[in-house]
């Protein structure tokens, strides 16, 4: 009961946000972001407020800022944990900093989890609805990222704590779930199989498997770089770079990924694309097999060797 399947876990967090939110509703989504959450927060008529992730602090949610950021028309929190696109994985003491941000004010907390099986460095992944029992929370996971069919559309929501206080947003659920019919029917006979068994994903995220050293190269070859820093990812497949804008005298980071693409033939996407106010950031997926990597880290740093942005 209260567990919802859907098209992945994206057309389940549009749906939940046209359930949960009114014209000037607000609810605080983390920067950097999986823009999608702003996207669907906007569409529904809410009025999306980042609060800070901090790089210094391996890129947490930096409570003071998010708690800042309340006011009487916040209806709800969402965290990225493990999170897209900077590849933190949040500690117990930090998810209980939020719980008790959201039991202060009231706030629902929506949990995006999708990545919640790609942990590597001994890092485990602990799902906030099971610091919150007393909270209404929503929590979203899927197999696109995990089990690597991200084509076959198979995710879930998992509506738990105090069902009383959502009793208007399970409603609204229910209603615009009858509305599209039902979720992928043939992706909805794989999960129990997919869940079951031996996980396949813990082969590629521990040392000699794929995503875990492709992570180690991509790390490493962007802290040779001059002018380039970076937080270490714990999971995902992400990696969030900060460059010196003073270097490169960037100050439009659209315009820095115009440049590389047109000049390397590289797309990365940049840091404004995630809602991160400064031009000084980028992402880089390193799932390219090992090959692409090397050329493309060997193109990147000749790239920075030279580029000051006119």
């Amino acid at each position: 009961e209260h567990i919802y399947t859907g098209n992945g876990v994206s057309e389940l967090i549009q749906l939940s946000m046209n359930a949960l939110l009114d014209n000037g509703d607000e609810i605080l989504i983390p920067s950097p972001d999986y823009p999608l959450w702003t996207a669907c927060a906007t569409l529904a008529g809410g009025h999306p407020v980042h609060y800070l992730c901090d790089e210094q602090a391996d890129w947490y949610p930096d409570l003071e800022d998010m708690e800042s950021k309340i006011t009487s028309a916040t209806k709800a929190l969402v965290i990225i944990n493990p999170n897209n696109p900077t590849g933190s994985v949040y500690p117990c003491e930090v998810l209980e900093g939020i719980v008790e941000v959201a039991r202060r004010h009231q706030l629902m907390i929506f949990a995006d989890e999708i990545y919640d099986r790609l942990c590597m460095d001994g890092y485990e992944h602990v799902s906030i609805a099971s610091l919150a029992p007393d909270l209404p929370c929503v929590t979203f996971s899927g197999l696109s990222k995990s089990h690597m069919i991200a084509g076959y559309r198979i995710g879930w929501m998992v509506l738990s704590g105090n069902q009383r206080c959502m009793s208007d947003f399970i409603m609204g659920v229910n209603m615009l779930s009858n509305m599209r019919l039902c979720s992928n029917v043939p992706a909805q006979s794989i999960v129990q199989t997919a869940l079951g068994g031996h996980q396949s994903v813990n082969d590629y995220i521990r040392p000699g498997g794929r995503v875990y050293e492709q992570r180690n190269f991509v790390y490493e070859a962007l802290n040779k770089i001059d002018g380039i820093s970076v937080v270490k990812p714990r999971a995902a497949f992400y990696i969030f770079p900060k460059m010196d804008v003073k270097k490169f005298n960037i100050t439009d980071d659209e315009q820095f990924a115009l440049d590389l693409l047109h000049e390397k033939k590289i797309l990365i996407t940049r840091g404004g694309g995630f809602n991160w106010a400064e031009p000084d950031h980028f992402r880089i997926v390193y799932l390219p097999r090992m090959e692409v990597l090397k050329e493309s880290l060997e193109d990147l740093a000749d790239f920075f060797d030279h580029y000051h942005q006119s």
